[in-house]
Order: structure tokens, then sequence, then C-alpha cells
């Protein structure tokens, strides 16, 4: 039986390997971009979120749960998992990261700015765009969006706007629904957000 390069699907060197998945050096880098990519459209979390131990699950009404299920705090870090235990729990509703100021990870919330056609509401638009390249998700009712990113934000802001919408602005005692349902095209990767919040909250 003639084995064959599981990317380029030629057939391996009759002396390769057992265990050789690929023909040559460049079929196994390709291959491994491949894996990566997969992996990236399967879980497009941003490994600064899923490599903090700063995971809860939420109920349906969106208070914080522990794995098991019983209450938890968005400042008591013992009621706090990983991101692998929160995931694979059933308790609740969902999962949620909770924001510390161990560090600089900040959540932007924009309520109700998807249209029904998946467009953005014109307001919503230029924040999303002035965010630059960082991660964005649909929030769990499907017509709000949290931006992911990184700024010194110590102190909660809900802003109102004057045409009546309201942004919310967190970075530190809190936590935030995870939904993993990717807002178009944007990285695994959090930006610095700093210049955003700073006019937003001008």
């Amino acid at each position: 039986m003639i084995r064959t390069c599981e990317h380029c699907r030629g057939p391996l060197a009759i002396m390769a390997r057992s265990h050789a998945r690929t023909c040559s050096p460049r079929c196994r880098k390709a291959l491994s971009r491949a894996a990566k990519r997969a992996e990236a459209m399967r879980n497009p979390l941003p490994a600064e979120l899923t490599t903090r131990d700063r995971w809860v699950r939420y109920s349906a009404r969106k208070a914080p749960l522990t794995t098991a299920g019983t209450a938890a705090s968005s400042t008591d870090p013992a009621t706090w998992s990983t991101y692998t235990d929160a995931a694979a729990s059933t308790a609740g509703a969902g999962i949620g990261f909770v924001l510390s100021d161990a560090d600089d990870v900040v959540c932007i919330d924009l309520d109700h700015c998807i249209r029904p056609d998946g467009s953005l509401e014109p307001w919503a638009a230029p924040i999303v765009a002035d965010a630059g390249t960082t991660y964005v998700e649909v929030s769990p009712s499907g017509d709000g969006l949290h931006i992911w990113g990184r700024a010194d934000v110590r102190q909660g802001r809900r802003i109102r706007r004057p045409d009546g919408t309201a942004v919310e602005v967190y970075g530190t005692g809190r936590y935030i629904t995870v939904t993993s349902r990717r807002h178009g095209a944007c990285p695994s990767t959090l930006a610095d957000l700093s210049a955003l919040i700073t006019r937003l909250t001008a």
C-alpha cells in the first residue's frame, strides 16, 4: 500500500518512517500552519484570554457561577477557573471572563448595534473601525458587540451618547460574557485600545 503525504497527497518515500505524515519539510510546515488555522476557526478566542485562569460560568439571569454551579464573584479569584474547565462545565447558560487589575485586558460593550441584516448601526461602525485589528465578538443577545483589547481602565464607565445610545467600558471588577462568535474577519489578538477609550470617555 502506497502511503501519501497528508498535505500534498503525493507518495511518501519508500524508506519514510512509520510515523511520517508528510513528504518534505515544506509540506510539514504547511500542514502545521493549516492545523493552526483550523484551530483558530474552531476557537477564535485570543490566547491572552484563554491562558488566564479567570473564567466563570453564568446563569440565565447573567449572575456569575463557578464551574460547579454555585455562586461566583468577579472579585474573588477562588471562584474562578481555567478556560478549559469553564468550557467543559454545563453549569448555567455560558462562560464569562473576569476583568482584573492584574493586567490591562479591557472590554468595550456596544448594545443593540447590529441590525437585523447584520450591518452595524451608524453610531457603532466608526467605533469598531477605530478599534483596529483586535478581537470582536457578538454578544449573547445577537445584536451587540464586545470589543476586546488592552488599556489602563481602572474604573468602569457607561457613556451615554447624545443620540441616546450607550457605550460601556470595563477593565476590572467585572466579568464579561463570552460567546466565541467572531465578528467579521477580526483577528484572535488584542490590540491597544487606549486612544479609542480616551476618545470615548472624553
